[in-house]
């Protein structure tokens, strides 16, 4: 018995357990593309693979609905794979600890994956059955999504005869997403001169942070560690001249980073100067973020750290701080069209400091493709400015909303009679992969929807299974209309 296996609707559940017993980082999509193939083996569906592992499944209309127009079902492949620091799960080749909490499917120590693993159980369950009533179905599974949306950008779908696509990527019950931001990423490094590792070393480490999706959360005002690292570094630099020898913050750009350690090598004299500074800064941040990121913490370790063989000299020290405290980050501006939504905004996901340079990866996103452009020109220009470079890459087109769409209006008029009220149509700040597609295929008309999710990217990132089942609902009621 499966820990799902009491769950409703069985045969969404049954596909999401299976799917999560399978590793699926982003660029090791390579063993969940290959049983998506195996499924379509199994059940006589034609398929399509390409070289990036991107998967296309097809299953014609059951009768009465062949003259129907197709409907494209879309997800991703791939996962945000992050743990807690005491999680002993290899995401290169464990799965997912699935937990039942209430109404909530969460996970044991690590991401869900309900991100998007809940769009691939939806559609197996969907090509699997033999009663549902449907047009034909084209599934489309993508990878890399959540890296640069590289599958969605390199997959070749001109064979597809569908013009209405749902994208089942959303995670808010009762919201037709019609939009979103464009992205891409930017890396910009420093080159770093060393000498000799002297004086007292000490490792500063900020956790406790919630993090979040860089997408859905970075309006929530809450802390990113590696930010709070650069402040921290710009505080102690008034009180001592310390020299840094490493540092370590966030694992994805698209993530907003709840962890960042930095090494440091201190004047012997200064040690108890540095602590109180800490402790001060420690209560300023407690203060500070006491609603979103109520459990931040500065800690401190001596006695156990080893003594570095390098450290950066003082001028590269000093530049490694200017770079990480000059560089913009978080929202930028707001939308004068829509109230409430976030127009143009970046993350600093990971920073990593070692002997050779210093790195630090962004995820930029906005719904203009200009503003997009104007920021990653002012990352570049401040990078280059102290001597390093920048390096952009996964750019991918906004999803512009569509005023007239007759598929929005056929979903929206399922939606109010199933539930006796309209749906919320909306464009959001995430980037969705919709805006990729839309540019192979002009005239297709794509929606967005999804379950009740919460925190995802993160290790509390739960689904509501009540949610799930209302969805799979909707949406079978959606390919039953005509």
């Amino acid at each position: 018995m499966g820990a799902l296996s009491n769950l409703e609707p069985k045969e969404v559940f049954t596909y999401f357990e299976e799917i999560s017993s399978i590793p699926r980082a982003s660029y090791q999509e390579e063993k969940i593309s290959n049983y998506c193939v195996e499924f379509a083996k199994k059940h006589g569906l034609f398929y399509i693979q390409d070289e990036l592992k991107n998967v296309i499944i097809m299953k014609d209309a059951t009768p009465g609905y062949e003259q129907e127009e197709p409907i494209i079902l879309q997800g991703h492949l791939d996962m945000v794979c992050e743990k807690k620091p005491d999680c002993k799960t290899n995401f290169e080749t464990d799965g997912i600890q699935l937990l039942v909490e209430g109404d909530n499917l969460t996970a044991d120590g690590t991401t869900l994956g309900g991100d998007n693993g809940i769009a691939i159980a939806y559609a197996l369950a969907l090509l699997a059955s033999d009663t549902i009533a449907h047009p034909k179905l084209e599934v489309l599974f993508t990878v890399s999504e959540e890296v640069g949306m590289e599958g969605a950008s390199g997959i070749d779908i001109s064979m597809l005869e569908g013009r209405r696509l749902l994208n089942l990527d959303s995670e808010e019950e009762g919201f037709l997403l019609a939009g979103c931001a464009g992205g891409a990423r930017i890396e910009c490094r420093l080159p770093v001169q060393c000498v000799d590792a002297q004086g007292c070393v000490m490792e500063i480490t900020v956790n406790g942070l919630n993090g979040g999706h860089s997408g859905v959360e970075i309006d929530k005002g809450r802390a990113n560690a590696n930010l709070i690292m650069g402040r921290i570094l710009t505080e102690l630099a008034k009180h001592t001249k310390y020299h840094l020898s490493s540092a370590e913050g966030g694992r994805k750009d698209n993530a907003i980073p709840r962890e960042c350690k930095a090494i440091l090598c201190i004047p012997q004299q200064d040690t108890e100067t540095v602590t109180q500074a800490l402790a001060k800064i420690q209560n300023d941040l407690s203060n500070e973020y006491a609603v979103t990121d109520a459990n931040i913490r500065i800690r401190t370790e001596q006695e156990n750290v080893p003594m570095p063989g390098k450290m950066l000299n003082r001028d590269s020290t000093k530049r490694v701080i200017l770079l990480l405290e000059a560089l913009p980050n978080g929202i930028q501006t707001m939308s004068a069209d829509v109230k409430g939504l976030v127009e143009t905004s970046l993350n600093l996901g990971v920073l990593k400091l070692d002997a050779n340079e210093l790195s630090l990866s962004y995820a930029v996103r906005s719904s203009i493709s200009s503003a997009k452009d104007a920021l990653l020109d002012k990352m570049a220009y401040l990078t280059e400015g102290l001597g390093g470079i920048a390096e952009r890459s996964g750019d991918y087109p906004a999803w512009e909303y569509k005023r007239d769409s007759a598929f929005r209006e056929k979903l929206a008029a399922v939606y109010e009679r199933m539930y006796g009220k309209p749906p919320v149509v909306q464009a959001i700040h995430a980037g969705l992969e919709c805006g990729l597609l839309v540019g192979k295929l002009p005239e297709l008309d794509c929606i967005s929807i999804g379950p009740d999710m919460k925190d995802v990217h993160t290790t509390e990132e739960t689904l509501s299974i009540s949610s799930t089942k209302r969805v799979w609902e909707f949406i079978v009621e959606v390919l039953k209309d005509k």
